[in-house]
């Protein structure tokens, strides 16, 4: 049955490669799934040699899993993940159709499975994850996912029934994950970032966790790295800050905090779980390339396209935050989509500070809530007597925003997920998904 399955689902991602329909990364395994919903499972069962390494977290899943496979491929190791983002069963499914043989052997020593949050607990029934990555928790499509209390109770039960010899690796300054750690059977490490880095002292409005989860104390903050990351402590019963890595020599190629965390998540992962030499870590991190959509520069008619992945209030601050980091005047595109990707509730939207972005730049909005973002741009007090301008079309206001831009010049694009894979169609002329 399963090699039936695999073939046709190696057809169906031919012809949606051949006919420009998108990469396959999901109908494959959609169909498999629907047929045979264990088919993941019976699979993997048959390549009990292959080590499985399962990322979740709301920001950085599919940065994090292309830094530690370039970690792992320049250690010699075979690779393969569910590239395109597809962090779904069906994308799992079909990142195991595309690297698999007609017989279910996967030629390969590890495989890397980002994981949508709602979906861990899912995951971790179809498959026995050598490792588990756990990056960060925040708001994220409401309408979808509910508050952060009701994913960690989901994931904290969901860890409850993986095999004690599996390696669990968390954010040491998330105090929801590092609660996740505390009466754990399963070998547990922390990443974290340099206490140098952390310039806040006081907790911001858009934080979605203060609250100890152990005695449900405010926290207390000694130091804040971006939203409620940082160095916490309980002032009821000490709940503090696990052990933590924090890498302070490793290169860190992209912008933003976020992503230092990401790096060291990665190079904790691959020296704790592989045995991989720091000197082999820092040569593959310094030679890393963007993930589509995640700080990748597109070059189009003569001009420098900065595509920030932008999908919820922390992410958002985060682009913004890496805007005035770079220092260069350019104008920005703002893309707000509520598709199923991105979530209908769209009210987060006014925890983002906007009032952060650069008050040069000329500010182009658009997506299917483009209203919705010019109503709270509007409110904003970054907004001065050059206003914004709207664009309901998307590709209408990528190409104003192109003629409004000089040759070699920088512009920024921050999108919601659908959105940001119709940008990367309009610009690069193919599908992703």
């Amino acid at each position: 049955m399963n090699s039936i399955l695999i073939l046709l689902g190696k057809i169906i991602l031919f012809l949606s490669r051949t006919f420009n329909l998108g990469s396959g990364s999901t109908w494959p395994g959609h169909v498999a799934m629907e047929i045979n919903p264990r088919f993941v499972r019976q699979v993997l069962k048959k390549n009990p040699n292959l080590k499985i390494v399962i990322i979740a977290g709301t920001n950085g899943k599919t940065t994090t899993s292309s830094m530690l496979q370039k970690i792992l491929e320049e250690s010699n190791l075979k690779v393969f993940r569910n590239e395109a983002g597809a962090n779904l069963l069906n994308g799992m499914a079909s990142s195991i159709i595309a690297n698999t043989n007609l017989t279910g052997r996967l030629s390969f020593d590890v495989a890397i499975f980002e994981v949508d949050e709602r979906n861990v607990s899912l995951a971790l029934k179809e498959v026995n994850p050598h490792s588990v990555l756990l990056l960060n928790i925040f708001r994220d499509q409401l309408d979808r996912y509910g508050e952060v209390n009701q994913v960690l109770k989901d994931w904290r039960g969901a860890l409850s029934d993986v095999d004690s010899n599996t390696f669990l690796f968390t954010n040491g300054d998330d105090p929801a994950l590092s609660f996740l750690t505390q009466n754990t059977k399963l070998k547990t490490y922390c990443f974290g970032v340099n206490e140098k880095l952390m310039k806040k002292d006081k907790v911001e409005h858009d934080v979605d966790f203060i609250y100890c989860p152990n005695c449900q104390t405010k926290l207390g903050y000694k130091k804040i790295s971006y939203s409620h990351m940082g160095k916490f402590k309980c002032p009821k019963c000490g709940f503090t800050n696990p052990k933590t890595k924090a890498f302070s020599t490793l290169p860190h190629p992209l912008l933003g905090n976020y992503n230092i965390y990401n790096a060291n998540a990665a190079a904790l992962v691959a020296s704790k779980s592989f045995d991989i030499s720091f000197v082999k870590i820092r040569k593959a991190l310094n030679g890393f390339k963007p993930a589509f959509g995640r700080q990748e520069i597109i070059k189009y008619k003569g001009r420098n396209i900065f595509v920030l992945l932008s999908k919820n209030p922390a992410g958002f601050n985060q682009s913004i935050d890496a805007i005035r980091r770079l220092n260069k005047k350019g104008n920005i595109l703002l893309a707000l989509n509520d598709q199923i990707p991105d979530g209908r509730d769209v009210s987060w939207i006014w925890d983002v500070d906007f009032e952060n972005l650069p008050k040069n730049s000329k500010i182009f909005i658009s997506g299917d809530r483009a209203y919705d973002m010019a109503l709270r741009i509007k409110y904003s007090s970054m907004i001065h007597d050059s206003g914004f301008m709207i664009h309901e079309e998307l590709k209408e206001a990528v190409e104003h925003l192109i003629s409004e831009t000089n040759p070699n010049k920088t512009l920024f694009i921050l999108p919601t997920y659908s959105a940001m894979l119709e940008t990367r169609k309009i610009l690069l002329g193919r599908r992703l998904l």
